[in-house]
């Protein structure tokens, strides 16, 4: 569905109550919290000026108006592209349940229909998801970075797909952990081969993974400008 987003921002724990404050004046009706850990290997933690923290992720719903306005304001008002401040993506819907759906995620009923084409997707980055038994979060980061990646983000959580010991002979209803990855495009593929080959089925790990295309960034100036002068 286009013209309807779905923002994923990733900060410091501290900073939580400064980034939802914002996002309220900015007229966002639902945010989701979500406590996570960064992953982030010493030396790009050096590089960036980031110490090992424990971070939140912060979810809600937007359209293509107020994304664009959150977007500006993060960059402008929060400085998310310092150093230790944050980074977000937004990642387009592709399908709404209903309209009591749409009318709570967009806060009006009439949206555009059309399909997002790859034309409305014009960010350089994905976002990598694996998911994985818990306490192996080492094993597929390491993986990841083998192939350039350069940190992530884990979350704690409980899956309930027991179909998954059909396929792979594991059980999803168990403690997992899920990495988020923004990597650009094409380091996408190689990241993800990576992780299935170092961590995937066939590991204790039992890493799952696919990725998301993401429209929109914040956050991502100050890495890319080292990364091009590396």
């Amino acid at each position: 569905m286009k013209g309807l987003y779905w923002l994923i921002t990733i900060i410091q724990r501290q900073d939580s109550e400064e980034y939802e404050s914002f996002f309220l004046k900015e007229g966002v009706n639902s945010i989701y919290s979500i406590p996570c850990s960064g992953t982030a290997h010493e030396k790009t933690l050096d590089m960036l000026g980031i110490e090992r923290t424990e971070k939140t992720m912060l979810m809600l719903p937007a359209t293509e108006e107020s994304m664009r306005s959150i977007m500006r304001g993060l960059t402008i008002d929060l400085k998310i592209d310092l150093p230790n401040r944050g980074v977000s993506v937004a990642i387009p819907f592709s399908g709404i349940g209903g309209r009591c759906a749409l009318e709570y995620f967009s806060g009006r009923e009439e949206l555009p229909t059309e399909e997002t084409t790859e034309d409305d997707m014009q960010s350089n980055y994905e976002l990598i998801v694996a998911i994985y038994e818990k306490g192996y979060t080492n094993l597929v980061m390491n993986a990841a970075r083998e192939a350039g990646a350069g940190g992530g983000t884990t979350i704690k959580a409980k899956g309930t797909a027991k179909e998954a010991e059909k396929f792979f002979g594991i059980s999803i209803a168990e403690e997992k952990e899920i990495l988020f990855i923004v990597a650009t495009k094409d380091k996408k593929r190689d990241i993800m081969k990576a992780i299935m080959t170092g961590a995937g089925t066939d590991t204790k790990a039992h890493a799952l993974t696919f990725s998301l295309p993401v429209s929109e960034t914040a956050g991502f100036r100050f890495a890319d400008t080292v990364a091009k002068e590396d």
